[in-house]
Order: C-alpha cells, then sequence, then structure tokens
C-alpha cells in the first residue's frame, strides 16, 4: 500500500484500515512513518456529498 504525501482530510485512519483489510496474504506499507502516524491519529470521519442518490434515482 503505498501512502503519499497528500491533504490531510484524505489521510484517515479508515483509509488506512480499508487498505489493510483488504490485504490478502501480505500488506507492505510503503511511505513516510510522520504520515502513517498522523493517519493513526486522524479518527476525522467527514461526510461524502457524492450525490450518489440522486443519480440512481433519476438514471433514468
Amino acid at each position: 500500500m503505498v501512502v503519499p504525501q497528500a491533504s490531510p482530510m484524505l489521510l484517515t485512519r479508515n483509509l488506512l484500515y480499508t487498505g489493510m483489510t483488504r490485504a490478502k496474504k501480505m500488506l507492505i506499507v510503503i511511505g513516510n512513518s510522520n504520515i502513517i502516524d498522523f493517519m493513526i491519529k486522524n479518527a476525522d470521519i467527514k461526510k461524502r456529498n457524492t450525490g450518489l442518490a440522486y443519480k440512481l434515482k433519476n438514471r433514468y
């Protein structure tokens, strides 16, 4: 799993957890240890405004 330097909004514990739980046999995390530590401590959950429900209701 590559953990690039990105916006703090994207560097969340949930994203790191998702990457870790998707690994089947082995996980290698590549990235700056400070960024990974930040992700572990960043438990912020942002509301996602994707508009998916609207798109599904109005697809035809």
